[in-house]
């Protein structure tokens, strides 16, 4: 479990009626202030009624929490509020089927087929697990078809299905790519994925407050999303949603896998993973194909740091997620990197998230919000607020 910060400390902040969570170190007042400024502008211009914002700074943990996670109920953001990740959840898929390969339950190269005997025969057999969880698998879709509600039929579709491009030539963003990825790494345990989450990954990591089905207990603590209509909304059930888009969590919790992955570079760690965890973030973190000026990696995507905003905007465009893209295969992979920064976006109709880390600066930034924003408005403020405190251009 990763070291908590005994000395934070509770501050009323005036702006926007929210509460900020914050060190006791000297420099807390201007990290208050410059997270304070980021993100109530955005918040207006977007419209987002409720925002948790938690910042990891050579260790120290930075809290803050604005506006409503129910405006009906009227009930504020608060550190327990539990928002919808989206896509963001893809990275605890990929920690898990990672801890696969490093417990010799699987490996990243061999056929998928391999792990479901029904894909024996089908296209499966010349695809990897790795082309999966790259989203290179010969640009399998965004979504599943509306017909596929059932596991039987999901096996069906798998089995029917046939490559548009090689598998390993084209990156397409694709759920059911990456869902099959997670799906086939729990049959390689012997377990159900939600159970082998919680135990592999959730629990060594001590996160108390994540959910791919929120409990009774917790449901007062789970935010609504909100739809361009204003109207009060929450993801719908679907194929392998657990495993693409399904978790819910608190950014405190999002911000503990972050300094996970940042405790390779330098960060200290209150108790030291077990070995096979330890392996999985940095294979998580390690770089398997280039598209473009980003490097994809499992869930994680990449830059050479220092990066430019525009190359950051680039590789979370409309495009880079809707349209096939050419992807050069790195050969050997490219090794976990202090000098690069790591980042993730996740939505679901009524939320929006985005993560970001760079190890060799010992900073991480997790921004949830109860609305579906631009990518482009998430990553310009979490670029200015990183920038800012790094003093890079």
């Amino acid at each position: 479990m990763l070291a908590a910060n005994s000395g934070l400390i509770m501050t009323a902040s005036l702006l926007m009626g929210g509460t900020v969570w914050a060190s006791d170190a000297p420099e807390s007042a201007d990290i208050d202030t410059l997270v304070n400024a980021t993100i109530a502008p955005l918040m207006a211009e977007h419209r987002i009624p409720g925002m948790a914002v938690a910042l990891s700074i050579n260790g120290q943990q930075h809290y803050f929490n604005y506006g409503l996670a129910n405006q009906e109920a009227g009930i504020p953001v608060t550190d327990q509020t539990l928002f919808e990740l989206g896509s963001i959840s893809k990275i605890f898929t990929a920690t898990l089927a990672a801890y696969a390969q490093a417990s010799g339950a699987l490996s990243l190269f061999d056929p998928a087929s391999r792990y479901l005997p029904e894909l024996e025969g089908s296209a499966f057999d010349e695809i990897t697990l790795l082309e999966l969880g790259t989203y290179t698998a010969g640009e399998l879709p965004l979504q599943f078809p509306e017909s596929v509600q059932t596991e039987e039929a999901m096996i069906d579709y798998y089995r029917q299905w046939q490559p548009e491009s090689a598998p390993g030539s084209q990156r397409l963003y694709s759920n059911p790519s990456l869902g099959l990825f997670g799906y086939l790494a729990a049959q390689s345990l012997g377990q159900p994925f939600e159970m082998t989450v919680q135990e592999a990954v959730f629990a060594p990591l001590g996160l108390e407050h994540s959910y791919f089905q929120v409990p009774e207990a917790e449901q007062a603590h789970y935010a609504y999303g909100y739809s361009k209509k204003d109207e009060p909304i929450r993801v719908n059930p679907g194929m392998l949603d657990a495993q693409a888009y399904g978790l819910k969590s608190t950014a405190a919790d999002v911000l503990t896998l972050v300094e996970a992955n940042m405790s390779g570079a330098g960060l200290e760690i209150k108790d030291e993973l077990d070995e096979p965890l330890s392996q999985a973030l940095a294979a998580t973190r390690t770089g398997y194909f280039e598209v473009g000026n980003m490097t994809q990696g499992l869930g994680w995507e990449s830059y050479a740091y220092p990066v430019a905003l525009d190359q950051l905007l680039a590789g979370n465009s409309l495009e880079m997620i809707l349209e096939s893209n050419p992807a050069n295969r790195l050969t050997p992979p490219l090794a976990p990197r202090q000098e690069a920064l790591y980042n993730k976006t996740g939505a679901t109709n009524g939320f929006g998230g985005y993560v970001t880390f760079v190890p060799s600066e010992q900073i991480g930034i997790v921004m949830l919000a109860n609305r579906n924003y631009p990518n482009q408005a998430r990553i310009e403020a979490a670029h200015h607020i990183l920038s800012t405190l790094t003093e890079t251009p």
